[in-house]
């Protein structure tokens, strides 16, 4: 098994929710998953936390985002695409092609697209639970909307995806060999941005120009990144356990979590300039001010894997979990 081959495998057998919460021993020379030394401290605050249970439980919701139709739409890994209302009413359609469903954005046209990190194909959902499918070069990972009206997206085997509402898709190779390109964003630039898992962090214009900047700490893994009200980019880093920021000129700034071991995971911005997060095995949200100030709240169910974070059209922060989704109010 060649090494590309090798690490897809071992990130599909981990992948809880959003988040890679991983203990590469071999392919990423990391040992351990890290002491989490205060996880189980129930952290004050003026928000509170509610949990919807999902109908069934074991199909793994991934990754969410806010719908054209005022709902919040996300992932389930067992095959299904789920819809949220802000009063908390589960529906699920089943994706016929089988497959993983797992990042999910809204896309220009009004519709929903999915990427599916086990068959090498973007999807597609209407808001009344129509799906198409349409085939890529090799398996996507995240997808975003960009600012020139398609939806653009990661390949792990080293290329970063263009496909329009039409369905046709364009590549464009990443220069770093093994960079494993994975989390990507619009940026207030009007190019996209995204995460390479081998440490650095990538721009690519509408026209596919691509151009790296290299994250400071070493192994640090960075994963999901967003577009922050203050102009730059964030990001987290998984294995580094810090929060990312990087300005569009590509100088880079870290913040380290006070939770050791948390696994940062999903980030969205929200209200007040801030960025929030998923920590999957800290089991916690995180809040980040622009000036890199973090705030942690514990989630109610011990071990749900918080991963995908977006904020919603009722303006607060919605969140998957293994068999739930949760909302910060």
């Amino acid at each position: 098994m060649d090494f590309s081959k090798q690490k897809m495998g071992e990130i599909m057998r981990v992948l809880k929710g959003f988040i890679l919460s991983i203990c590469f021993a071999a392919s990423m020379q990391l040992t351990g998953c890290g002491d989490n030394n205060s996880s189980n401290t129930p952290i004050v605050s003026q928000y509170a936390i509610t949990e919807h249970a999902t109908p069934a439980t074991g199909r793994m919701a991934n990754d969410i985002t806010s719908g054209p139709d005022g709902n919040l739409w996300f992932t389930e890994e067992a095959g299904y695409i789920g819809k949220i209302s802000t009063a908390g009413v589960i529906t699920e359609y089943a994706v016929t092609t089988g497959g993983r469903p797992v990042f999910i954005a809204a896309g220009s046209d009004g519709n929903l697209w999915f990427t599916d990190m086990a068959s090498p194909y973007i999807g597609k959902i209407t808001i009344t639970g129509s799906i198409t499918v349409y085939s890529t070069g090799s398996i996507p990972s995240c997808i975003t909307s960009g600012p020139d009206g398609n939806l653009w997206f990661t390949e792990m085997a080293g290329k970063i995806g263009k496909i329009t509402t039409a369905g046709v898709v364009t590549e464009f190779d990443v220069p770093t060999i093994n960079g494993y390109p994975f989390g990507i964003a619009s940026g207030p630039d009007g190019n996209l941005w995204f995460t390479e898992q081998a440490g650095k962090i990538g721009k690519i214009t509408t026209a596919g120009v691509i151009t790296e900047y290299d994250v400071p700490s070493v192994g640090s893994f960075p994963f999901a990144i967003t577009s922050g009200t203050d102009g730059n980019l964030w990001f987290t880093e998984i294995i580094g356990n810090k929060i990312g920021k990087i300005t569009t000129a590509g100088v880079i700034t870290e913040y380290a979590i006070p939770t050791m071991g948390s696994r940062p995971g999903g980030i969205a911005s929200g209200l007040n300039g801030n960025l929030w997060f998923t920590e999957t095995t800290g089991n916690k949200i995180g809040k980040i001010t622009t000036g890199g100030a973090i705030t942690e709240y514990t989630v109610p169910t011990s071990a749900s894997n918080p991963g995908g974070i977006t904020f919603g059209p009722d303006g607060n922060i919605w969140f998957t979990e293994s068999n739930k989704i949760g909302v910060v109010k």
